[in-house]
């Protein structure tokens, strides 16, 4: 384990904790580029909606993982800005006017769906939130002058400032571009003091607000925040299939990118990446599996959602910290072998919220 003595106050706010990781996330991001020099379209296509969910799933983390506010209605927020994608689309606009509007839409959605919950908490504002994903689902479905009903809209290949996204390299450079940049977006604002007051929130409400901290203002906040982000990945979302409709933003599309956040490490920008590795993967695990299962049990319809579940489970019973907790162990080992000690990451009691003070 890599320790460091603070000789300036500066040290807990920057980028990156250590240098070494820096370099790390460099080398990262060189091989994610190169990519498409030895990728085919159908793996590149797979990375595309990894990084479409993980562009969502950093955004549902800055909510439920740092400032403790479920919601099951992010898939609402993601068909608003796949809609906005497409209409807009359909009018002419380029793809940075599409973007900068599907941000901005989300973020009003956000706000307006944040202002009524802030007196709702726990499974309370869960449900609250899972019955406007239902009304905005219903909306989607009926507002056929608009979205022209359960037909759905198509989409042609998107134009950035005159220069066509018309090829599967071209549409993966640039969502691995937006990733980025909203990561190193999310990691920015919650080095500042927004985001270590959204912390306070999280873990412990009275404690913050006797701080001086505006509650209210900031899970508004955080709320329009989160939906702006997933206003983003629905624009990449409807662009990477090239059609939209309302049957791709139910609310079992929220459960899922819940449990990205929880399987992939609450509280974790990286697990907010490795749970989206997880979702979209999985789908592919299950279609290879088929051939090796009785076809009694592969052929079950519910087949991949108990998969979810019983992973989600298992994830909850032995390894609390998701992905990110097993990731940090892992490099732990490697760090410290042969000299590592199997009781350094042994799990401790964790207090609800509501013991906490």
């Amino acid at each position: 384990m890599r320790f460091q003595k603070k000789t300036r106050y500066g040290v807990d706010i920057r980028l990156f904790e250590f240098q070494r990781d820096a370099y790390w996330y460099a080398a990262l991001l060189a091989a994610l580029l190169a990519v498409p020099l030895f990728a085919d379209d159908y793996a590149m296509s797979q990375l595309v909606f990894v990084y479409v969910y993980g562009v969502v799933g950093v955004g549902m983390m800055l909510l439920a993982g740092f400032t403790g506010l479920l919601s099951l209605g992010h898939a609402a927020f993601l068909g608003v800005g796949a809609y906005t994608a497409a209409i807009l689309q359909s009018m002419g606009f380029d793809l940075s006017i599409v973007l900068v509007a599907a941000v901005a839409l989300t973020a009003v959605v956000g706000l307006a769906v944040g202002l009524p919950a802030l007196r709702l908490y726990g499974i309370y504002l869960a449900v609250a939130t899972l019955a406007f994903a239902f009304v905005a689902e219903q909306v989607m479905g009926r507002w056929e002058s608009l979205t022209h009903g359960h037909k759905g809209m198509f989409l042609k290949a998107p134009a950035l400032f005159g220069v066509r996204i018309d090829a599967t390299w071209k549409l993966y450079l640039l969502t691995l571009a937006l990733t980025v940049l909203g990561t190193l977006a999310a990691r920015n604002l919650l080095r500042s003091p927004t985001g270590r007051a959204m912390i306070a929130i999280r873990d412990s409400e009275p404690a913050a607000r006797s701080m001086g901290v505006n509650v209210a203002w900031i899970k508004t906040l955080a709320f329009a925040v989160s939906a702006a982000y997933a206003g983003v990945a629905g624009a990449l979302f409807a662009y990477a299939l090239r059609y939209v409709s309302p049957g791709q933003f139910t609310a079992g599309v929220s459960i899922e990118l819940l449990i990205l956040v929880f399987i992939g490490g609450i509280g974790s920008l990286r697990g907010a990446h490795l749970g989206a590795v997880f979702v979209v993967m999985l789908p592919q695990v299950v279609a290879i599996m088929k051939d090796w299962l009785p076809a009694g049990v592969s052929g079950l319809s519910g087949f991949q959602s108990a998969l979810f579940g019983l992973a989600l489970l298992l994830f909850i019973l032995f390894e609390p910290g998701g992905m990110d907790a097993v990731w940090r162990r892992l490099r732990y080992y490697l760090e410290s072998f042969p000299l590592y000690r199997r009781g350094t990451f042994r799990r401790q009691r964790s207090f609800a919220k509501g013991e906490r003070w």
